[in-house]
């Protein structure tokens, strides 16, 4: 079983604060680390992680503003100062890869190890070996993106009385029919999967919202999510502001957590204007009871279904 966690290194909004830095989210998948958004400062939030960000193979930017993509040239330069040769990929809304050249030559730097951007738009998948990222345009002031990490379905549950009862030897037969490979036995009977396994489990779903207004299409994308992570820059009392700059409030966020039916909603891109946070969770608990506002450092791991 692949453990998968999410780290939130930058859960303020606008400007770092003393308690809050701004936009950055890890999620750890076994070995492998994705970041979605890359605020100032954010390698120095990986230092006082548990994280290594040696460890990130992909870089997610949801949008152009400076609170979500000034941590790159420290980050990319830092790796290559601590001799990473891994390639690194970042993506991002279209402009990504002018965007990326111009990071790459600020000052006297070179990067040696090699970086690929890749221009992303509304509806792409991007498919890699067990999970997908989907993506979603939303409604802000500047081109914009949410992300979906979706799991490939994970095969149904093995029998093995069955197996035995059906003359299978254990060891490498086993193995292969949970691969989902066809066996024959010595009598020359084949065996196929579905005769063995049970119904395929959905693998997880995580939704990050990036900065938006309240959208429609969010519902959706987010639908039976275990986790939605959704910006609540302001408070209900503040909706008129949030409209303004295209934002969410915690209430709004709320809505569409329960709309889309997701086990647990976490806000972030937090105003500096609140010391207290506990203005938004209790906003947002009014109308979806599974709502927090998680810390800078917080970690939460998510459990594959049984």
């Amino acid at each position: 079983m692949t453990q998968l966690r999410i780290i939130f290194l930058g859960t303020g909004g606008s400007w770092p604060t003393v308690k809050r830095n701004v936009s950055a989210l890890a999620i750890k998948r076994g070995s492998e680390i994705l970041l979605f958004d890359c605020g100032e400062g954010t390698q120095r939030q990986f230092q006082q992680s548990n994280l290594s960000y040696m460890q990130i193979s992909k870089i997610f930017i949801t949008h152009f503003h400076g609170d979500h993509f000034l941590g790159l040239p420290g980050l990319i330069q830092t790796m290559q100062l601590n001799d990473r040769d891994a390639p690194l990929h970042i993506y991002g809304p279209k402009g990504m890869e002018d965007l990326t050249d111009h990071l790459l030559t600020l000052g006297y730097f070179r990067p040696s190890y090699e970086i690929i951007s890749h221009d992303i738009t509304n509806g792409d998948e991007v498919e890699f070996e067990e999970y997908s990222i989907h993506v979603l345009k939303v409604k802000h002031n500047v081109p914009a993106f949410s992300y979906r990490l979706e799991e490939q379905q994970r095969p149904g549950k093995f029998n093995k009385p069955k197996a035995l009862e059906l003359g299978i030897p254990e060891g490498p037969l086993f193995s292969k029919l949970q691969c989902g490979q066809t066996i024959t036995l010595a009598n020359g009977k084949n065996i196929t999967p579905d005769m063995i396994l049970g119904p395929s489990r959905r693998g997880r779903k995580i939704v990050i919202s990036g900065d938006t207004m309240p959208c429609e299409e969010m519902i959706a994308f987010s639908k039976n999510a275990d986790v939605l992570v959704h910006e609540a820059t302001f408070d209900s009392e503040l909706e008129d502001i949030a409209k303004e700059y295209g934002h969410t409030t915690a209430a709004q966020a709320a809505e569409i957590a329960k709309k889309a039916d997701v086990e647990k909603l976490f806000l972030v891109h937090i105003s500096p204007r609140y010391l207290d946070y506990r203005v938004l969770e209790n906003d947002a608990r009014k109308i979806f009871v599974q709502s927090f506002v998680p810390k800078d450092f917080q970690e939460i791991e998510v459990p594959l279904k049984k």
